[in-house]
């Protein structure tokens, strides 16, 4: 039985859709919420009204933000430069602290604006609040193109986490409130990290041993050589793929997050296009679903 999502959301079709919804009850979502979505609000009314309704039937949601066209926005707006490498920001003292302002500040409380205006109760936190998430300085090396030899680089205030206390989130949850996570960590030297927001959902989804992580981003999820959506992977499969070239690129950091999540213990990740409306419940609660399912 397919269920149209929109009007799952009403409460005349909520009968029908039970026997899916109670499948999950007492289950923790964790949802990486980011891309071209966070910054169109008709969309993201469709995601509050979404994870409200997870929280109404029963479901755990929390929700991890990301925010890397704002902090690069902001950062552009005060003449500053930004510089990649392998996908992540170089992040001196300066940039960390725009870049705490914009995740923690403006783009965090504005989706737990979203969420209370939905109907529910969420509480906007970092990895800093509470001892939560602490986090390590991320180690990268490069090699020289012209004499092949590897060196260190230094990414300045990147971290990962590296201890994720879920006593937090249990009691913000078992308060009856949707936590919405802003991916900043502190370490144990006291800094400030700005944390990969694919990789902290990633990390809060293990700790929690939640029964889905989803990856909203602005792909349909991960695609054959033909462009055609690949629905059921599991890690051999994906091993096959990187290495015949199929999975590559930005995607490779993705799948490593989800592959990650489900061998500590996360029944399975889903990789799947946040543009689309009310994403994740096409995912779950339709035969065919929305992304790329990743499990054992």
């Amino acid at each position: 039985m397919s269920i149209d999502p929109i009007n799952l959301a009403k409460a005349e079709t909520l009968t029908e859709a039970l026997p899916y919804l109670q499948r999950y009850a007492g289950k923790t979502f964790v949802v990486k919420y980011g891309g071209h979505a966070m910054g169109d609000a008709a969309l993201a009314r469709d995601f509050a009204s979404d994870v409200v309704l997870l929280k109404a039937v029963g479901i755990n949601p929390v929700v991890v933000h990301g925010g890397g066209p704002q902090i690069g926005a902001m950062l552009k707006k005060l003449g500053v430069e930004s510089e990649f490498v392998d996908g992540l920001r170089v992040t001196d003292a300066e940039t960390a602290k725009v870049a705490e302002m914009v995740l923690s500040g403006a783009i965090n409380k504005e989706l737990v604006g979203w969420i209370n205006a939905a109907g529910g109760r969420a509480l906007g936190i970092s990895g800093k609040d509470g001892g939560f998430v602490t986090a390590t300085k991320v180690q990268r090396t490069q090699k020289d193109p012209d004499s092949n030899i590897e060196r260190n680089i230094d990414l300045g205030f990147v971290g990962e986490p590296e201890k994720v206390d879920r006593s937090v989130i249990d009691t913000i949850s078992g308060a009856g409130m949707i936590p919405v996570i802003a991916p900043i960590g502190v370490g144990e030297d006291g800094h400030t990290y700005n944390i990969n927001a694919d990789t902290m959902a990633g990390a809060v989804a293990s700790a929690l041993g939640a029964s889905r992580l989803f990856l909203l981003t602005d792909v349909a999820g991960v695609l054959n050589k033909a462009g055609d959506l690949l629905t059921d992977l599991d890690p051999e499969a994906i091993a096959a793929l990187q290495a015949d070239g199929t999975i590559s690129g930005g995607m490779i950091p993705k799948i490593e997050t989800c592959v990650n999540a489900v061998e500590a213990g996360v029944d399975a990740a889903v990789i799947l296009d946040g543009r689309a409306s009310h994403a994740m419940l096409i995912e779950m609660f339709t035969d065919k679903g929305a992304g790329t399912l990743i499990h054992k």
